[in-house]
């Protein structure tokens, strides 16, 4: 199974541009989000429990011992000597600049980084912040700002509690892009609320606004969260294995050739999950899609 006859992939991009496998190792530098402290709101997104979706960046420590460890299990695996340093739990924008330049200058002086992946919201990146970003870019480094966007609705917003809107979101985009950032869009699939369409008419809006890239992730319920509360409830409808890659394989269809994809599915974390079961599955789901991009190749042929 070669996805990249189909998807151009974020591995592919990487390996053709330094030549050789380059791999994310993930940190935690102890960030928190505005509506978890009060700023904005409490309690997070209804869908967020962050161990859930970056148990191996769970426990903060010195950032480089992190990022030690992790180069040390990720070469072991796949032999790869080069690295980004993802600052993936909660919003690694949100802290002054002092600091923010603190975390990323240690993350980039360890061998083998590259560059940095800063995964963040989209209320959570002031004019200062972009700058930074922008001066390790112009340096060299391969810089990419991540912005959760989950859905282009502020009604399905504003129900999981993002506590931000679309508007902020294309502020952020055209601000980012002013800067000559790379930027990475993350959309959930299955949020509550909203059908499949409405998943791709998102996809349709973020593209328009020239993103470089797309992270897609199937709605995982989780221990710990409202949104488990809602499902136990009934509240909540479950998303299907044949739904998501029904819709996947549709964006990557309407995808622009240059765009591109960072992450297809996730895998759920067993500890974890309580909903779907199939996404702890990444092979099955893969596999899939896979045959339904065969069969829409084939169609169109």
């Amino acid at each position: 199974m070669d996805m990249t006859r189909y998807v151009n992939t974020f591995g592919r991009y990487l390996q053709k541009k330094y030549g050789e496998k380059v791999h994310k190792v993930s940190v935690n530098a102890s960030f928190t989000c505005p509506n978890r402290d009060g700023t904005k709101g409490i309690g997070g997104c209804t869908f967020c429990n962050n161990a859930s979706f970056s148990p191996g960046s769970t426990k903060a420590g010195a950032i480089s011992d992190q990022i030690a460890q992790a180069k040390e299990k990720v070469s072991a695996r796949t032999g790869a000597q080069k690295f980004i340093a993802y600052f993936q739990s909660y919003s690694n924008t949100y802290g002054s600049v002092e600091d923010l330049k603190r975390y990323y200058d240690e993350a980039l002086a360890q061998p083998g980084i590259i560059g940095l992946a800063v995964g963040t919201r989209p209320d959570c990146v002031p004019e200062p912040v972009l700058e930074l970003l922008a001066t390790y870019q112009h340096q060299g480094y391969e810089v990419w700002l991540e912005l959760g966007l989950q859905s282009s609705f502020d009604h399905t917003l504003e129900r999981i509690n993002r506590g931000h809107t679309y508007d902020d979101y294309v502020d952020a985009v055209n601000r980012a892009k002013a800067h000559g950032l790379k930027l990475c869009t993350h959309l959930i699939v299955g949020l509550p609320g909203e059908e499949p369409e409405e998943s791709l008419i998102s996809f349709d809006r973020v593209v328009a606004l020239g993103v470089d890239a797309i992270k897609i992730h199937p709605l995982h319920i989780v221990k710990g969260t409202q949104l488990a509360r809602q499902w136990r409830h009934g509240e909540v409808t479950e998303l299907t294995m044949e739904s998501y890659t029904d819709v996947l394989a549709e964006m990557i269809n309407r995808a622009p050739e240059d765009l591109l994809f960072h992450r297809l599915t996730g895998s759920g974390e067993r500890q974890y999950l309580l909903s779907p079961s199939w996404s702890m599955h990444k092979w099955d789901v893969l596999g899939l899609l896979y045959r339904k991009l065969e069969n829409s190749c084939q169609t169109s042929n």
